[in-house]
């Protein structure tokens, strides 16, 4: 099995590991307690249906909470929507995260490739709305959201917002047109917001509130980032097409969430004011780091979240690995190429340490 993300700390021998986008603080002690307590009540199977931490979300959010789908992370999500849909053509905007791709290969469906372009740091702009009305043309004629013919319309599009890699923000109103469009013409859009809590804009940039009165909308969200638990695995899904989260509970296995998990989640859900404090610091950090990199002749592309994508002639991967520090090769993400890379934002000491190497191993060479 090919590992093509960041975190892996099993392979490579570390001391700081930059590669994966993570709360910089970790795991809040509150949410540790309650992940820690729960452990007394493993002997048990945990609740399939996820119904305290599903009336959390819910009263966080501010939806309905049979508006809810619960995962063993993001990934199990996308998983089983795709298994759910079994779409025939679906829309990807590269570059992006490599599970989009890899869950519409399992259904041996068709991948439209939207190559956003480098001169414009990879935006997402109006030209899009333009290539996916030429793309819905090849087959225009649909029925309850079905193409007629396996080869015409577009049953589904994956966004990003942040964007990964790069962490760019998909402009609200633009976001608003897509989201008119595919629910015109009966097109599943997935919005991927899983770093939505590190956007500066969050409350106007973030489309939840759009879910009631859209039902071709699926808003992806993950309590990994934020909360800074990956090895819990907790993601989740919101969405109006009750029909569909139906079909989703029927594709993943009824367990996937552990207790622990499940705990973690409704803790996180009683935090206030915790998430702007670690927002205003990354962002403050995010700024020192962009403005550095610049210093150092790196070329920086602008980032909403708590990461940030630049790229170099110069290779990085080995001479920073024998320091001890693992950052991310982009190289392998589809419509990027040798000399990208994306570093996490992290505390301001491990932050210095990165800055001071690579200004080092930038001198040397």
């Amino acid at each position: 099995m090919n590992y093509q993300h960041g975190g892996d700390i099993y392979t490579n021998e570390y001391r700081l590991d930059f590669s994966v986008n993570i709360n910089p603080f970790g795991m809040e002690e509150t949410i540790r307690k309650a992940a820690k307590e729960s452990m007394r009540t493993v002997t048990a199977y945990p609740d399939p249906r996820c119904r305290k931490l599903r009336d959390a979300v819910a009263k966080k959010l501010h939806v309905m909470p049979d508006d809810l789908i619960f995962g063993n992370g993001a990934a199990e999500i996308i998983f089983a929507l795709v298994l759910a849909e079994k779409p025939k053509r679906a829309i990807v905007v590269t570059p992006c995260f490599a599970e989009y791709e890899q869950a519409l290969k399992t259904v041996d469906c068709e991948i439209i490739y939207y190559d956003r372009k480098e001169e414009e740091n990879f935006s997402l702009n109006e030209h899009f709305l333009s290539f996916l009305s030429e793309q819905m043309n090849r087959n225009p004629d649909r029925t309850q959201g079905k193409p007629q013919n396996e080869n015409g319309g577009i049953d589904l599009v994956f966004l990003c917002s942040p964007d990964n890699p790069t962490g760019s923000m998909i402009p609200s109103e633009l976001m608003k047109q897509i989201i008119a469009v595919c629910e015109e013409n009966g097109i599943r859009l997935v919005l991927d917001e899983s770093f939505i809590e590190f956007a500066e804009d969050r409350k106007r940039d973030s489309m939840i509130s759009r879910v009631q009165d859209h039902t071709s909308l699926f808003i992806l969200r993950s309590f990994t980032k934020m909360y800074g638990m990956p090895g819990l695995r907790l993601g989740y899904g919101v969405c109006r097409d009750r029909e569909l989260i139906n079909r989703m509970e029927m594709m993943r296995q009824p367990w996937s969430v552990s207790i622990p998990a499940q705990a973690a989640g409704i803790e996180a859900c009683k935090l206030t004011g915790w998430a702007e404090s670690v927002r205003d610091y990354v962002k403050e950090q995010r700024l020192w780091m962009e403005k550095q990199l610049e210093a150092l002749g790196l070329k920086v592309y602008p980032s909403d979240a708590n990461y940030i994508l630049f790229y170099t002639e110069r290779e990085l991967m080995e001479p920073l690995r024998k320091q001890g520090i693992l950052i991310r090769d982009c190289s392998n993400y589809r419509g990027l190429s040798k000399g990208f890379y994306r570093i996490a934002v992290k505390l301001r000491e491990e932050n210095r340490e990165l800055i001071a190497v690579l200004r080092t191993i930038i001198k040397e060479r």
